[in-house]
């Protein structure tokens, strides 16, 4: 049976040009890129090159890329390694109920460190407020991490406005932007961040390969030791292969970003349009403006998850109850739990995330399912 793939926040397919630009460091290109001889000069010059690509698609200085394992080392690295280096500021951390649980684990260790972290409320959308962040700025404020847009319901935060209060306050600032690269143009030049994490597997990229942006100026700790790689930042010899095939993704999911996300938000309203012609009692978690082309998060009244994305998985649908770190958990969304929602409400959502190869014959029978496996459901 063909599968309707619609959980794309969780992860992508590889793009074809991706793996192609990393075969020949997966085979004939090998070398330790700290070695001094041609085999690690090679290697040395193909991540420099792989370096460079995401530091222009992000309109960034040069330098200001450092490659992690992926976007939750880089959301660790961000929040540890910089409040710990901002330790002299003050031991004050700012961040939302709904960040990814990356950032939140980060968060509870300055916890358990001494720190102290205000956990900001958001609305029955998602949503933080920009006010609510400044209320809760205080002298010893270090770090502010609010998320650029969320994993799980798509919604967008006021990131230009948090970071300008940040920068005014000299607080240091990250976002979280493993959901928006490819979903949102992002311009690194002149968006008041300090630190921003990037994952490449959600970008049509491989697994296991992230990245962190660190602006000019900003303080940050290293986590990893023992070896001078990343410019002495982050120890470990680099995975070459994985590295030139984020680079390779980063390009190819910046360009033409309009046309492509366009074409993601149409598929999305589509499927949304065909789900409620087809199913009472449905209703849509996050902000129905301010959000991701390519994320609808639905609560089915009466449903439980749990029952409810194997069904669809047997009617060959692949979609999630959140995000993919918590799968196979019991509790509902943390996610929508802070946004109001009760624990049967949260138990009862579902997320589907569209891709640029999905098609709208493809909306129109994931909608056909849900519908069958509904009905299904509700009878019991």
């Amino acid at each position: 049976m063909s599968c309707i793939y619609l959980d794309n926040a969780a992860t992508t397919a590889l793009s074809p040009g991706v793996l192609d630009a990393m075969m020949p460091y997966l085979t004939r290109v090998y070398g330790n890129p700290s070695s001094q001889h041609a085999a690690g000069r090679e290697s040395r010059a193909a991540i420099e090159r792989a370096r460079s690509r995401v530091e222009q698609a992000l309109s960034v200085r040069s330098g200001r890329i450092f490659f992690t394992s992926g976007g939750t080392e880089a959301d660790n690295w961000a929040v540890l390694g910089g409040a710990r280096a901002m330790a002299h500021r003050g031991r004050h951390i700012i961040t939302s109920a709904i960040e990814h649980h990356a950032v939140l684990a980060a968060a509870h260790r300055l916890e358990r460190e001494g720190c102290t972290v205000t956990f900001l409320p958001v609305d029955d959308r998602g949503l933080v407020s920009v006010e609510a962040v400044r209320e809760a700025v205080r002298p010893d404020t270090a770090l502010i991490s609010v998320m650029m847009a969320n994993n799980e319901v798509g919604t967008l935060q006021p990131i230009r406005e948090i970071g300008e209060l940040a920068r005014e306050q000299g607080i240091l600032m990250h976002t979280d932007g493993v959901q928006a690269l490819g979903n949102l143009p992002i311009d690194l030049s002149e968006l008041p961040v300090d630190l921003l994490s990037l994952s490449g597997h959600k970008i049509n990229g491989p697994k296991g390969v992230g990245a962190l942006y660190v602006g000019k100026g900003a303080a940050l700790e290293a986590l990893l030791l023992g070896g001078a790689q990343e410019r002495g930042q982050r120890a470990g010899t680099e995975n070459v292969p994985a590295i030139v095939g984020m680079g390779e993704a980063v390009v190819q999911i910046t360009a033409d970003i309009d046309a492509r996300t366009a074409h993601i938000e149409a598929l999305r309203n589509f499927l949304l349009e065909e789900i409620r012609a087809r199913i009472p009692r449905v209703r849509l978690n996050g902000h129905p403006e301010k959000r991701l082309p390519g994320i609808l998060n639905l609560c089915v009244e009466g449903i439980r998850g749990e029952a409810l994305l194997p069904a669809l998985d047997l009617k060959g649908l692949a979609a999630s109850s959140g995000a993919a770190c918590t799968a196979g958990s019991p509790d509902p969304s943390h996610v929508l739990l802070a946004m109001g929602l009760s624990r049967e409400q949260a138990l009862a959502s579902l997320r589907f995330s569209l891709g640029e190869d999905n098609t709208a014959r493809e909306m129109q029978a994931a909608a056909r399912i849900l519908e069958e496996v509904v009905a299904q459901l509700r009878t019991f």
